[in-house]
């Protein structure tokens, strides 16, 4: 049974801003797959529903060579992973949405609504976190800009604050030679969580980045082996080193996926065939 709510369907920004000054304890309805089961248990119980769909604002996807990629909050993961000046241009990030979930939740869930959930295992985060993206928030006052990695603060914790959204999450534009990739260890095929999710870039100034899920309350660069891998050209024997390095920079918990001994040893691997990977794109 759901719980009982107002809910209200906006069709101008304006009107969504003042609503969500006006009346706490209002939640946002963009994809809904992770709301709507919230509510159907009872778990959340919010007094009001703010289905932002209907808002022209958050429709847009764009890209814009020289500038880069925005994406809008109720533009659904399968829009991103099927659009194809992502596909050309920021592959670490197709891979993740395609590995989110199933085809069929894929058509609801958002990208901006798998990062505002805010968990320590979100899927595409990692891939914005190596594409430094930019989180764009509205409120009453006007828009701020948030770094991806500043975003993030605890389990199921953001930055934003009452009578806040997330209106979209833009990327910065990629250059030719710029390669990337995510990898994810999930206990099943498909449709599952992942245990361990980590993405890697190669820019074509060959400047490494690599970020991972699932291993620390939030979803985190790992800025100390970055600065390490870029001190000198990236090789096979590099790879296999940093692979071992990052099991002493991250600290995964033992759930009901998985234990932390085994989180931290597929990390291990997940970095090294990631950077391997890389090169075998041309990274070197």
């Amino acid at each position: 049974m759901l719980s009982r709510f107002d809910y209200v369907r906006p069709q101008l920004l304006e009107e969504a801003l003042a609503y969500l000054r006006q009346n706490t304890g209002t939640e946002i309805l963009a994809g809904g797959t992770d709301l709507m089961i919230m509510l159907r248990r009872n778990a959340q119980m919010p007094g009001h529903v703010l289905d932002i769909k209907s808002i022209p604002e958050t429709k847009r996807l764009e890209y814009k060579p020289g500038q880069g990629l925005f994406i809008g909050a109720t533009v659904t993961v399968n829009q991103v992973a099927e659009a194809d000046f992502i596909q050309k241009k920021y592959a670490a990030l197709v891979q993740a949405a395609n590995s989110l979930a199933s085809y069929q939740l894929r058509n609801r869930a958002t990208l901006v609504g798998n990062i505002c959930n805010a968990s320590p295992g979100a899927d595409l985060a990692a891939p914005l976190l190596v594409y430094d993206a930019k989180v764009h928030i509205a409120n009453s006052q006007g828009n701020r800009l948030v770094a991806i990695n500043e975003f993030f603060t605890g389990v199921k914790k953001t930055v934003l604050q009452r009578g806040e959204m997330v209106l979209g999450v833009s990327l910065p534009d990629v250059t030719a030679g710029d390669v990337s990739i995510f990898l994810k260890q999930a206990r099943i095929k498909g449709h599952d969580l992942g245990i361990v999710g980590v993405a890697a870039r190669l820019a074509a100034d060959k400047v490494c980045r690599i970020a991972m899920s699932a291993v620390a309350p939030t979803p985190i660069r790992l800025t100390k082996l970055e600065e390490v891998l870029n001190a000198q050209p990236l090789t096979a024997e590099l790879a296999i080193w940093a692979g071992e390095e990052a099991r002493k920079l991250i600290k995964p918990i033992s759930d009901v996926r998985s234990s932390a001994e085994y989180r931290l040893h597929v990390s291990g691997v997940l970095v090294k065939r990631a950077l391997t990977q890389l090169l075998d794109m041309g990274g070197k």
